[in-house]
């Protein structure tokens, strides 16, 4: 039996999270690097780093160090969970934390190593890695140690898990590169190729915040947006509708539909009227987009909810999973 955590870290593609035993959330900050390429260093993490690339020196670089699920830099990973771990915990003792933190579900054995000993090298003194899904479904609350079937749909920033769980494990699950930065870079191709008009990542993120919907209603907002004209290089301004980002809204959703009928379509029989009674959970910082469950619903005839604080869910459960598997094992 795994050993009570610590801490659990949800390290994601664009934010991470961190949940301390008896403290619930404690950090949420940016998954970034900020790398000076001159000096071949690192110059800050998270929060720091968001403000420093961009206003500074073109030689300060933006890393992220997941990409989709995986560990694009091995030494970047391991600084910047070394940088989370020691803010969490502070002056809090002398002993190396137990930490829990979760990966993809379909993370391989190799994957899963490296990013076990990335942790193990920021301090750790015990590592438990935890199934994305599960940490999800834990801490959206679902009881997962009975022989009935969850689903959930964890949207994350460049990844979306999906997976029907019972009795603490994963029964069918799959993982797609469709999720929140989709979202984002939607918007950006919308409107380059529709309006002639680029724009930054930043000015998108709010675009999505603002107008984001896949679904039609009845305050139809319009926001100014301005960038620059992609052909003559001046600066341009476009009014834009909900109804332009919803169009450019509809390749990343109905990819997402489709990756979760066909995890449906492979769920036992048994399984699968459990779901009808049950439904599908939402969960990760992506899903809040408006209209996601709505259009989840249309297509697979069962109900669909959002987890409360769905940003937290993961690293929530995650903090938790030890103390559940323990409950599961001694029943």
């Amino acid at each position: 039996m795994a050993p009570v955590t610590d801490i659990g870290i949800d390290f994601g593609t664009s934010t991470i999270a961190v949940y301390m035993r008896g403290k619930g959330i404690i950090l949420r900050e940016p998954a970034l690097v900020a790398y000076d390429t001159d000096s071949d260093k690192v110059c800050a993490i998270g929060e720091e780093a968001k403000h420093l690339v961009g206003h500074t020196a073109g030689n300060n670089v933006a890393i992220k160090p997941l990409a989709q699920g995986k560990i694009s830099d091995f030494m970047i990973t391991e600084r910047m969970l070394k940088y989370f771990v020691e803010k969490a915990m502070g002056r809090r003792g002398i002993l190396k934390p137990r930490i829990a933190i979760c990966v993809p579900s379909g993370v391989t054995e190799v994957e899963k190593r490296a990013v076990i000993e990335a942790t193990y090298q920021a301090g750790a003194r015990d590592v438990t890695i935890v199934k994305e899904p599960i940490a999800a479904a834990i801490g959206a609350e679902l009881d997962i140690t009975k022989p009935d079937g969850n689903m959930v749909v964890d949207v994350g920033g460049g990844l979306t898990d999906i997976a029907v769980i019972s009795m603490c494990g994963i029964v069918v699950a799959s993982s797609v590169p469709i999720a929140g930065d989709n979202f984002t870079h939607a918007i950006v191709s919308y409107l380059r190729n529709q309006y002639g008009l680029f724009i930054g990542g930043q000015t998108a993120e709010s675009i999505k915040r603002k107008l984001g919907s896949t679904s039609s209603t009845f305050d139809e907002k319009k926001m100014t947006v301005n960038g620059r004209n992609v052909m003559s290089g001046l600066p341009k301004t476009v009014t834009l509708s909900a109804d332009d980002v919803r169009q450019a809204f509809q390749k990343p959703m109905m990819d997402i539909v489709e990756a979760v009928r066909n995890v449906l379509e492979r769920t036992p029989p048994d399984l699968a009227g459990d779901l009808q009674e049950r439904g599908i959970v939402l969960a990760g910082g992506g899903c809040q987009v408006t209209g996601m469950a709505q259009a989840l619903e249309k297509s697979t005839g069962l109900h669909v909810m959002t987890a409360q604080n769905p940003d937290s869910v993961v690293a929530i459960g995650t903090g938790r999973y030890t103390s559940v598997l323990a409950e599961f094992e001694n029943r």
